[in-house]
């Protein structure tokens, strides 16, 4: 049996990832428990500090399908290549969406029957590609 696992990202704006995520990959932001209309509602009602209402986000599929994605606050800027990064199926058109979105490309690869693709940079630098 597969084992449940989600992706995790740091980031400076962990709404503001989470916001791009969910757009370029078709999520939702994960809703609040239920018996609250926000999660600004949740952390009020459980006291935490309003300058940490913005330490973690999440999305999800919802369609239920697809792993999960956790964005948290980190202090440190990204200073190296990920090692792992999402390779994005949505086909060459979604490039011009996603930079609209406020991703950056990069560079593009045509390598025949290995593939087509443009390598991209999220709002916050981490590298992924999109593929054809």
């Amino acid at each position: 049996m597969a084992t449940e696992f989600q992706i995790s990202m740091d980031a400076h704006d962990p709404s503001k990832l989470a916001d791009f995520w969910a757009q370029a990959l078709g999520y939702v932001v994960q809703p609040p428990p239920p018996g609250f209309d926000s999660w600004e509602a949740f952390a009020e009602a459980n006291n935490i500090p309003q300058d940490r209402w913005n330490d973690y986000s999440a999305i999800i599929d919802p369609e239920g399908k697809r792993p999960r994605f956790f964005f948290q606050r980190v202090p440190e800027g990204k200073t190296a290549k990920n090692r792992v990064h999402l390779d994005v199926n949505a086909g060459l058109e979604a490039v011009d969406r996603l930079v609209a979105l406020g991703a950056k490309r990069i560079q593009e690869f045509d390598q025949g029957p290995m593939g087509h693709w443009v390598t991209m940079l999220d709002p916050e630098g981490n590298e992924f590609c999109v593929q054809g």
